[in-house]
């Protein structure tokens, strides 16, 4: 079956959670969480939860439990604390948390980002996603050029298509 039978195949309706983390940022001042719920919305997906967590591992965790647990949330987007400072443990918390990780993601992220973008500054960026239950995880940099380009090039097309392949399994 090719790509675009499965994509044919895909849902049409998915709900999801954003989740911004921040030390410094609340919902009113998240621009990245905002630019995040905007896309998804504007591309017919609907967003359920949007929430702010301190940079904190184990509060990330608690988040990402949240999001496999719950019936209503079928896909987690994550923006901030994926640099490499010491303070910046979404990755950590992420990469831990996954059945399956998708490395094409981060690989293709970097790799857009070094090309239209930022150069070899991109090698920083530790932008990941995977599956963890029947949850579509995806994670990545906090500033709003990197969110637009990981909405617009690789996370809005390819989300539907995601979700295809992970229900494939609950249906055996």
């Amino acid at each position: 079956m090719s790509v675009e039978e499965h994509k044919q195949e895909a849902p049409t309706k998915v709900s999801c959670m954003v989740l911004t983390v921040s030390d410094t940022r609340s919902l009113e001042t998240d621009k990245s969480g905002h630019i995040m719920k905007e896309m998804l919305e504007e591309a017919g997906y609907s967003v359920i939860k949007h929430e702010i967590v301190k940079d904190s591992l184990t509060d990330i965790q608690q988040w990402i439990r949240y999001a496999d647990n719950s019936e209503n949330v079928e896909a987690l987007l994550l923006n901030g604390g994926t640099g490499i400072t010491f303070r910046d443990t979404t990755y950590e918390a992420v990469s831990t948390m996954l059945d399956k990780e998708l490395p094409g993601f981060g690989e293709l992220f970097r790799y857009l980002s070094y090309e239209k973008d930022i150069g070899p500054a991109a090698m920083l960026s530790r932008a990941i996603a995977g599956v963890r239950g029947y949850t579509a995880v995806f994670s990545t940099p906090g500033s709003s050029g990197a969110v637009k380009l990981a909405m617009k090039e690789l996370i809005v097309p390819e989300l539907a298509h995601v979700m295809r392949e992970i229900y494939k399994d609950k249906k055996l």
